[in-house]
């Protein structure tokens, strides 16, 4: 007797001969390295990096935020796999300094897990 197990079904895989950076609750891909803008960013809970571009990843709605570095107009982002909240998107920056975070992603360290290749 054979007994089908379900594997799970993300949205997007990303290259296997690639670093990513994966959900640490259920390992659907969110980023390829060569997305990564900079390490040097602050979430809610602790240490997180900006993406030029994600997958597998939800949005909320927009809301305005005093972060650290001023007012932005930005949206929660989740693993469209397990709903975990991952970080923010920035949709606007009202200070001309911080023009090019719009359209950019936070991922928090504490949400996700370096897969393929980190030798």
């Amino acid at each position: 007797m054979v007994t089908m197990t379900r594997s799970k079904t993300f949205q997007a895989y990303l290259p296997t001969c690639h670093r990513t950076y994966s959900c640490i609750h259920c390992r659907a891909h969110l980023a390829n390295h060569d997305e990564l803008i900079s390490k040097s960013f602050q979430g809610s809970q602790g240490r997180a990096y900006l993406f030029n571009s994600v997958v597998n990843v939800g949005c909320g709605p927009a809301e305005e935020r005093v972060l650290l570095t001023g007012l932005h107009a930005v949206a929660d982002i989740y693993c469209e796999n397990c709903k975990t909240t991952l970080g923010w998107k920035y949709e606007h920056a009202f200070e001309s300094s911080q023009k090019y975070k719009e359209g950019k992603f936070i991922i928090e360290l504490a949400h996700m897990i370096k897969d393929n290749g980190w030798e």
